[in-house]
């Protein structure tokens, strides 16, 4: 006679997160950390290569760089955690399935909704990590870099003068030397040859300061004396002053941001499909982090012999491909070849059909079935 062991009214223990998500979110998180930062380092040190040469040249303060390296670390974080989450979830679920790990959650009773259920509790906080990024981090890092760029310029040319040596602009038409310059960037015993035409002009001042004013850029000399003449001749002129502003450099000092660095706020109460195209991107961001995971799970399944990079050439391609379109859909809209309701909703329902293709492939048309009607098919 057989006997019932279950004690009547005794419950299974639920658990919000079991062990086997612990265990494929830790390896997420360690593997999305180690892609993105080797992929920012990569296309950061690109970029501040350039940053650097202009540094060189005196084109940016040394006390600029350290700050366009955070803000550049910003947006290229923004830029690339999509890919990297993608490249993540391939290679961790692919070294699953090349070490049997897989075939042992199979023969315990989990499916492929037990895998993406881990899977997606790791990446559902990081979509919204990439929302905060992508619509609030990278606008401001955007704008944080023009400003400093701005700024950069207003104060450009005083990095150019050095105490004792001889500082020439406008093709060489104006040199000034100085004696001594201090940290707010006053000069003091200035000497300045400034050439008009046949003229040429000789200035001593006290003090000079080099000042952005409307025009362009200025050395401002005070307590001094000009001598205007043209060489070889007599007739020439002889003035003091209090000051005298001498014309350096034509150029404009106009703040100018580009939509990259328009506040979401602004982006969403506008209607010109620029900025609409810009939203679409930003709101873009979050949603291709679900949904290039989404891919990667049954991608991880394609070439489990192949190792850990067995699927990694198809998965950059599928990339490739994704990102090509986004940029196409976005010239797209702003063109009005797609409409702008549409927005990105075909090239993200081209990664679903594809995902659901490998999912049939894997799994079969009854499996889907099963999974619409919740009942096996004989």
């Amino acid at each position: 006679m057989s006997t019932d062991s279950k004690i009547p009214g005794e419950r299974r223990s639920f658990r919000l997160i079991t062990v086997l998500d612990k265990m494929i979110m830790k390896d997420l998180f360690n593997t999305v950390a180690a892609v993105l930062m080797v992929l920012v380092v990569i296309i950061v040190s690109r970029k501040f290569i350039k940053i650097l040469a202009q540094a060189i040249e005196g084109n940016i303060a040394n006390e600029t760089i350290i700050n366009l390296l955070g803000l550049k670390i910003v947006a290229a974080s923004t830029s690339f955690l999509p890919a990297a989450v993608f490249m993540a979830v391939l290679m961790v679920l692919g070294r699953m399935h090349r070490e049997q790990e897989m075939a042992a959650i199979a023969s315990a009773g989990g499916g492929i909704g037990t895998i993406y259920r881990s899977v997606m509790l790791m990446v559902i906080p990081l979509s919204f990590l990439s929302a905060c990024l992508s619509m609030y981090a990278a606008p401001w890092a955007e704008e944080q870099t023009k400003i400093l760029m701005h700024d950069d310029k207003q104060d450009a040319d005083i990095r150019g003068i050095a105490a004792g040596r001889f500082s020439e602009y406008s093709d060489g038409e104006l040199i000034f030397y100085t004696e001594n310059v201090d940290k707010a960037g006053t000069m003091q015993q200035v000497f300045v040859q400034n050439k008009q035409g046949d003229k040429l002009g000789v200035v001593n001042a006290e003090t000079g300061r080099l000042e952005n004013r409307e025009g362009g850029l200025y050395l401002i000399l005070k307590h001094g004396q000009r001598l205007q003449g043209i060489p070889g001749q007599k007739d020439y002129s002889i003035e003091t002053f209090e000051e005298y502003a001498v014309l350096v450099e034509k150029k404009a000092t106009v703040l100018n941001l580009e939509r990259e660095a328009f506040s979401t706020e602004d982006l969403w109460y506008s209607h010109e499909l620029r900025d609409v195209a810009e939203l679409q991107d930003r709101l873009n961001g979050p949603l291709g982090v679900l949904l290039l995971a989404f891919v990667a799970v049954p991608l991880s399944k394609l070439s489990p012999r192949g190792g850990v990079y067995g699927s990694v050439l198809i998965a950059f391609g599928i990339y490739f491909a994704y990102g090509n379109l986004l940029r196409v859909n976005h010239s797209w809209v702003v063109k009005q070849t797609v409409p702008v309701w549409a927005g990105y909703v075909w090239v993200d329902a081209l990664l679903v059909l594809l995902g659901l293709a490998m999912l049939l492939r894997f799994y079969g048309w009854r499996w889907l079935l099963q999974i619409f009607t919740g009942k096996a098919c004989a």
